[in-house]
């Protein structure tokens, strides 16, 4: 199974860091892996974009302060609690709202594919966020 291969299910992501830079580079590699990603910077653009729309998935980056990192999964489990937070750093491992975390400093390839295996593991699958609603996570 190669990496770069497009996902047959696309996920609606919301993917925010710390600076607009970084943010705009980076969502391009989880764009071609066939899911729709919307971008936010800082604390109050991803708090602001989790109020106005549904995701699937809320990817947390590493340019967000720790602060941020720690108190928007959160947020975003109070605002719409079948939503994963995955986060790009360990900051998130063992963080009671957050689904999933990568190793800091990871690329974004890795990301792609730790979305894959949260999918392939139906976390992320087309039912799995009502299983996991309903099961209370």
């Amino acid at each position: 199974m190669a990496k770069s291969e497009k996902s047959s299910f696309q996920l609606k992501i919301l993917y925010g860091e710390g600076d607009a830079e970084v943010v705009a580079s980076q969502a391009v590699s989880i764009q071609k892996a066939g899911h729709q990603v919307e971008t936010a910077v800082g604390r109050k653009g991803i708090d602001e974009a989790v109020r106005r729309g549904t995701f699937d998935l809320v990817i947390l980056g590493p340019t967000l302060t720790r602060n941020d990192r720690h108190h928007l999964p959160y947020v975003i489990k109070k605002t719409q609690s079948a939503t994963r937070v995955l986060v790009m750093h360990t900051d998130g491992e063992g963080h009671p709202a957050v689904d999933a975390n990568t190793d800091t400093g990871r690329s974004m390839a890795d990301v792609v594919a730790k979305i894959a295996s949260l999918m392939a593991i139906g976390e992320l699958a087309s039912n799995g966020l009502a299983k996991g609603a309903a099961a209370g996570r």
